[in-house]
Parts: structure tokens; C-alpha cells; sequence
């Protein structure tokens, strides 16, 4: 049984608790991140991409527009 709820806390982490940080790193960070960190950035999306895939309906990264003053 504990085993069992180990793996389930585990898979928990891996598909939810991380890709949200990961994604909220990533909405602070991606405009001015310097190339090690923008590389580091690559990484965590390509190893928790199961969970940012499971997160991803329902995320709207797209930037704000623009205010034109005039």
C-alpha cells in the first residue's frame, strides 16, 4: 500500500505540482532570460512535457498587447 501511494504522490508531482511552477517560471522569465537560463528552460519543458501537455488546455501564455499612447 505504500508503495502504491508513493507512486501515486510521485506521478502527482510529475504530471501537476512541477509543470505548474515550471510554466510559471516560464510566463515570468522567457523575455529576459539570458542563454544558460533559456537553456535550462528548454530542458524542464522537454523533461516534464507529459504534464505541461496534461496543463496546457488551460494556460494562456500568449503575451498582453500593447498600450499606444498617442
Amino acid at each position: 500500500m505504500i508503495v502504491a501511494l508513493l507512486y501515486l504522490a510521485l506521478a502527482g508531482a510529475y504530471l501537476l505540482v512541477i509543470p505548474i511552477f515550471v510554466m510559471l517560471y516560464l510566463k515570468q522569465r522567457w523575455y529576459v532570460a539570458s542563454s544558460i537560463e533559456r537553456t535550462i528552460m528548454y530542458f524542464m519543458v522537454f523533461f516534464f512535457l507529459p504534464g505541461l501537455l496534461v496543463l496546457s488546455p488551460f494556460v494562456n501564455l500568449r503575451p498582453r498587447p500593447r498600450q499606444i499612447e498617442v
